[in-house]
């Protein structure tokens, strides 16, 4: 009897308990997020080392077009930059996550990225309430109506640099000499910086500074991250000085004084009223540097890869430089309308950055739990939008794999697929500035030479964006008449 009484005990708690831990089970499984499709790779590294490798190997794509094959087209989970992060896919995605800015997710950098771009009482501070943004402001001096202002110093700064690197000389390496370029015009529009002596001074550890960028965060001599912290505090060191030079001729109101944007960031507000301190200038400037160094170099030099290749597409830029060299003169400038007769030229130009983009993307952070194409995103996780999730699609570009600038003629790639220059909030303000650049030193280069590759399977790899492997050297051959 005793044993048919324990017997029906245990029955009885067994049958109340199975409900009850049911539920608990159930609460707990419906509780966990339904995370996007993917896989965080390995601990601490996750696909870091993948990624790495596609981009060393020259194809970046098929870091996230294979993934976006496995998983999910519209997003997958992945661990890059010791982050969760969800890739976010498709036009459909770029637009959710431009449109989202500052309401789902702000912008994210890495914390090695922050330590070698901030001065450090900017990074303590930044840190602390994590909130690092690098200059997203539009300054005035960046809108086209003011750009014009600077259109023929861009071109005579392109033409005297030619002339100085290029004319006497049978073969050059493309790249190594349009980041000279850019980085020399930055500075004089910037900070109003003309001595050359100063500017190499100034490049040396800046190519330091660019070269350990998305290093290892390993702070020990002799590693490319220690090298990178010793040339941003030298470059800090420097500006600092020019700063405080600056802020005493305004403060004294002397008619000497650049108004050029590091005049203007001196006397700009933040968003609560207060002037920018003077360290905070310096990092912002830096960032500029670095927005600017790589990006439209890589757009100058593969732009020269392509007409190099396509005798046809060369034909016709030709003749829209030559009719705008000659409407100029040989002693004139270009001028704002004549960037604006460059169509074809910049068609060429963003066909070039479908195909090899200057960036392949940026970083967000969630600031809430959201919901996007049925799968939770965590707050605190990473987000990353990639080109490459549209600008080689099929869907949006046929035979994705062409070279054919007619694909930006009329009405142009749909909304959200062309997108070299990000979108939303944190377009990139200097795009208009970049095409300005960029066409002034195209012009430059087509209405002087002829040139063929060096090296017709030179290898490209991303780091993290495109570098030639030998610096795209191309043999020379003047035109016969420059002014037709």
């Amino acid at each position: 009897m005793d044993l048919f009484f324990s017997s029906l005990l245990h029955l009885i708690l067994f049958s109340v308990s199975l409900p009850i831990l049911f539920l608990i089970i159930y609460s707990r499984k419906s509780s966990n997020p339904k995370l996007p499709p993917g896989t965080l790779g390995r601990p601490v590294i996750g696909e870091t080392m993948e990624f790495a490798l596609a981009c060393q190997r020259g194809n970046p794509t098929k870091f996230v077009r294979d993934r976006m094959n496995k998983y999910s087209p519209q997003v997958f989970k992945t661990s890059l930059l010791e982050a969760n992060m969800a890739v976010i896919c498709g036009a459909s995605g770029n637009k959710f996550l431009f449109s989202n800015e500052d309401k789902l997710v702000v912008s994210w950098w890495q914390c090695s990225m922050k330590k070698i771009l901030c001065f450090p009482s900017v990074l303590n501070e930044t840190l602390a309430r994590d909130n690092f943004k690098p200059p997203t402001f539009l300054p005035q001096f960046l809108k086209p109506e003011a750009l014009q202002h600077y259109i023929a110093v861009m071109d005579s700064m392109a033409g005297d640099h030619i002339e100085i690197y290029w004319s006497p000389h049978g073969e050059v390496k493309v790249f190594p000499m349009a980041k000279k370029y850019s980085f020399a015009l930055a500075l004089q529009l910037f900070m109003s910086i003309a001595d050359p002596r100063y500017v190499e001074m100034i490049y040396h550890p800046f190519k330091i500074l660019t070269q350990g960028f998305l290093s290892v965060p390993i702070d020990i001599p002799g590693t490319a991250f220690n090298r990178a912290l010793k040339a941003s505090k030298f470059i800090h060191g420097e500006f600092l000085k020019i700063i405080r030079k600056r802020k005493m001729e305004l403060e004294e109101k002397k008619e000497s004084a650049p108004r050029d944007l590091l005049s203007h960031m001196l006397s700009a507000l933040d968003e609560n009223g207060d002037v920018k301190s003077e360290m905070e200038i310096s990092t912002q400037v830096i960032c500029l540097l670095f927005a600017t160094h790589h990006t439209t170099s890589s757009v100058i030099t593969f732009i020269l890869k392509y007409l190099a290749e396509f005798p046809d597409v060369y034909s016709k830029v030709l003749k829209e430089q030559m009719e705008i060299a000659k409407s100029k003169g040989p002693e004139g400038f270009l001028k704002w309308d004549d960037i604006q007769k460059m169509k074809y030229t910049w068609n060429v130009a963003n066909e070039t950055m479908r195909l090899i983009p200057p960036v392949q993307g940026t970083f967000r952070e969630a600031i809430t739990d959201f919901t996007y194409a049925g799968f939770t995103i965590p707050k605190g996780w990473k987000m990353h939008w990639n080109v490459n999730t549209t600008h080689r699609d099929p869907k949006y570009f046929p035979n994705p794999d062409k070279f054919d600038p007619s694909r930006f003629e009329g009405k142009g790639p749909q909304p959200f697929t062309f997108v070299p220059f990000g979108g939303g909030p944190r377009m990139c303000p200097g795009r208009e500035y970049a095409r300005a650049q960029v066409l002034a030193y195209i012009h430059n280069v087509v209405t002087r030479f002829k040139w063929e590759k060096v090296d017709p399977s030179e290898k490209v790899a991303y780091n993290p964006s495109p570098i030639p492997s030998k610096g795209f050297p191309i043999h020379l051959r003047p035109l016969e008449n420059e002014f037709i």
